[in-house]
């Protein structure tokens, strides 16, 4: 019979007759005993099964190991951890239960001791290795910890001491320029306005100095001829204080800026210097002039036509038109005029923006474009003596050197424009048109105030040597 067959008739075997072949073969079947007690042995009744050896265990057979065998383990694993040790010597050193809480601590001292990283030490194991096994936590506590400032080189030390050196003397020399400033009297220490207006790109704090040092050179070059009235046949002062007094009324009437009707009197005074005008077109040359300065000046000016209407259509508008070219090619198109209005405001800054000075000195200032006697003095001259009277006239204090540097001028220098002034506020009204604007309650009543001031203390401030050589003024005016 074969036993290999899978097709064949199977005989089987009771327990009896297997016990019985056990018996009597018992060195055939040795090796299969064994295995079948272990399998026994192995899993209990229970059912639990045995715990297996540790992984450093490879034998799972017999248990009873050498002498000589143990202690070669023990030196293997004595080795591997010296040589991990030895590895990781530039990083953190792995946690152990033995020494979990040493390591752990002596860590965190070493690097708030060492924040920045040191080179790689020579050790046992390759510096690339210990470079490249730096743990997670270990990161994370170099970025924690601040870096300390490198030591200095000795040269650095040197300028380092130099520059303390130096510092005190500096510091000894700003004291007693302080101190000497104190010393002086308040009235002449001279307050920095402009640093205040450093934050707003308006007021170009950072120029303005040298703005109006260059108004002051432009100013002398567009003064007019203060005797061209010499070279006009036709033309008196007076003529030209009534078309000045009517052009007032015509920029009133339109609602103009104050600069506009400056430029438009000083467009007349300097065309005058230039050319000889017929007293029939006087009135001309003052209607082109205000539409001019209304062009240059005004955010939008008046139509030709306007102008023509308030003159009653004496001119027409192609005679204004062609008056305008004649009179921009004369002045050969010099539009740079310096507005006494810019250094009323500048001055104004240094009297804090008061409202009441700032409009009587309005109204003293436009008594410059009615009497020919201030044609020979610059704008800045005349913005600074309206500012001082006004300032006399509500008795706001003495003219300190915050005002006189703001102002370009001091008091010396201020007194002939000021005497004139104070001349022409003392005698009659004849300009009508000009009394009449500043004595309304929008500009403070500001003609009646300064006349009425003047009545009482023109004998103090007039002296006849001054007012003699334009005594003749009375027979024109």
């Amino acid at each position: 019979m074969n036993e290999n067959d899978e097709n064949g008739p199977s005989t089987r075997v009771t327990r009896a007759k297997a016990a019985a072949l056990t018996t009597d073969a018992p060195a055939a079947n040795g090796a299969l005993k064994k295995p079948l007690q272990t399998k026994k042995a192995a899993t209990g009744a229970a059912g639990t099964q045995r715990k297996r050896a540790a992984l450093g265990d490879v034998s799972n057979v017999g248990k009873a190991d050498n002498g000589e065998t143990k202690d070669a383990k023990k030196a293997t694993s004595k080795t591997g951890l010296t040589s991990k040790a030895t590895m990781q010597a530039g990083g953190v050193q792995k946690l152990s239960r033995n020494n979990s809480s040493r390591t752990a601590l002596g860590a965190k001292e070493n690097n708030a001791k060492k924040p920045v990283p040191e080179a790689k030490r020579p050790g046992s194991g390759s510096g690339m290795g210990s470079a490249m096994k730096r743990t997670s936590s270990q990161k994370s506590l170099q970025e924690k910890t601040y870096q300390e400032e490198p030591p200095r080189k000795k040269v650095d030390i040197e300028k380092v001491e130099k520059q303390t050196e130096v510092v005190p003397v500096k510091d000894n020399a700003r004291s007693r320029t302080h101190t000497e400033e104190l010393a002086k009297d308040p009235q002449d220490l001279v307050a920095d306005l402009d640093t205040e207006d450093l934050d707003d790109p308006l007021m170009a704090a950072e120029y303005v100095v040298e703005i109006f040092d260059y108004l002051r050179d432009l100013e002398m070059e567009t003064l007019p001829n203060p005797d061209y009235i010499d070279h006009q046949p036709d033309l008196e002062w007076k003529m030209r204080g009534i078309l000045v007094d009517w052009l007032i009324e015509v920029h009133t009437r339109f609602r103009l800026l104050p600069e506009t009707l400056f430029l438009a009197v000083n467009l007349i005074d300097r065309f005058l210097s230039a050319e000889v005008v017929a007293l029939d077109r006087l009135q001309l040359v003052g209607v082109a002039a205000m539409f001019i300065a209304s062009k240059y000046e005004e955010v939008l000016s008046p139509h030709v036509a306007n102008f023509s209407h308030v003159a009653d259509e004496t001119f027409s508008d192609k005679e204004i038109l062609d008056a305008e070219r004649h009179i921009l090619a004369t002045l050969e198109y010099n539009m740079s005029y310096p507005n006494p209005m810019n250094f009323l405001r500048r001055i104004s800054k240094a009297d804090n923006y008061d409202i009441q000075t700032r409009t009587l000195g309005k109204y003293l200032m436009e008594i410059s474009l009615l009497d020919h006697r201030f044609l020979g003095f610059p704008q800045s001259q005349v913005g600074a003596a309206a500012m001082y009277l006004a300032r006399l006239i509500l008795d706001r204090g003495p003219w300190d050197a915050t005002l006189a540097h703001y102002a370009g001028y001091t008091e010396e220098e201020i007194d002939p424009v000021f005497r004139l002034m104070v001349d022409y506020l003392h005698r009659p009204v004849c300009h009508e048109a000009f009394f009449k604007k500043y004595a309304s309650k929008k500009f403070l009543k500001a003609s009646i105030m300064t006349r009425q001031w003047a009545k009482k203390y023109h004998h103090v401030y007039i002296d006849s040597a001054l007012t003699e050589p334009y005594s003749s003024l009375k027979d024109h005016e």
